[in-house]
């Protein structure tokens, strides 16, 4: 696709479209070396250069929301025969935002937008995941009260967190950190082997309408909540 030569610079961020004209009256600007007229057309094939330095359309962010499989893991390592990249196969580069276990499945963002990645995922800022958890034995009270008030893992005590018994031995539970196999190993602690772990919301995103293996682009509304929900959050500790 063709668009005119002053709005290519303008949204590469170097400088208004009105400035571009003037660059190219001053004879600035080159398209494949040549000198361009004002409303000159351009595509991203051409070679467009300001003072004989190219410049660069600046990189869309992409947001995808997946419905991992069980089995698929979350690494951009391609060695890894089962890793998320290949499967999804989108032509940009992009990479998971956070984990979920191979034996998992369910909710999981991809992006190349390097700076929302710590953001969502430091528990320090209380972005909420939401998932359905179905274990091996009957629930009962005594379990899900010491699930939401704290389990001894990987020598700290979980944070406090809603859950809720869905059926005899399913529940919904909410997290804010991310702890490494976390909900698995709160079960295990408590005599509990997780059957089926699914997750089904990050933040104001959720899974519904989306296949096991199929993704969706998150909608303009659902990054504004995001990006909005991220105004106050840092990205380190």
């Amino acid at each position: 696709m063709q668009i005119r030569i002053n709005k290519f610079i303008s949204e590469t961020g170097y400088c208004s479209r009105r400035e571009a004209d003037k660059l190219i009256e001053a004879g600035r600007v080159t398209i494949n070396g040549l000198k361009p007229e004002i409303g000159s057309k351009v595509s991203d094939t051409d070679l467009i250069e300001i003072d004989n330095k190219p410049i660069k359309p600046k990189e869309k962010f992409i947001y995808l929301a997946f419905n991992k499989p069980i089995g698929i893991t979350c690494t951009t390592d391609l060695k890894d025969k089962d890793n998320i990249i290949d499967f999804i196969n989108f032509p940009n580069r992009i990479f998971p935002i956070g984990r979920l276990d191979k034996a998992s499945e369910g909710l999981i963002f991809l992006t190349n937008d390097g700076d929302i990645v710590n953001k969502i995922l430091r528990a320090g800022n209380k972005h909420e995941k939401e998932y359905i958890v179905k274990v091996d034995k009957l629930i009962t009270s005594e379990f899900i009260d010491q699930m939401g008030n704290g389990v001894a893992i990987l020598d700290t005590i979980t944070q406090k967190c809603f859950i809720k018994q869905r059926d005899k031995n399913t529940f919904t539970i909410i997290l804010t950190q991310g702890l490494n196999r976390q909900i698995r190993r709160m079960c295990e602690t408590l005599g509990f082997n997780v059957l089926k772990l699914k997750r089904t919301r990050i933040m104001n995103v959720k899974i519904d309408g989306i296949a096991i293996g199929a993704w969706r682009f998150l909608t303009s509304d659902e990054t504004n909540t995001i990006n909005h929900m991220l105004v106050n959050s840092i990205k380190t500790e």
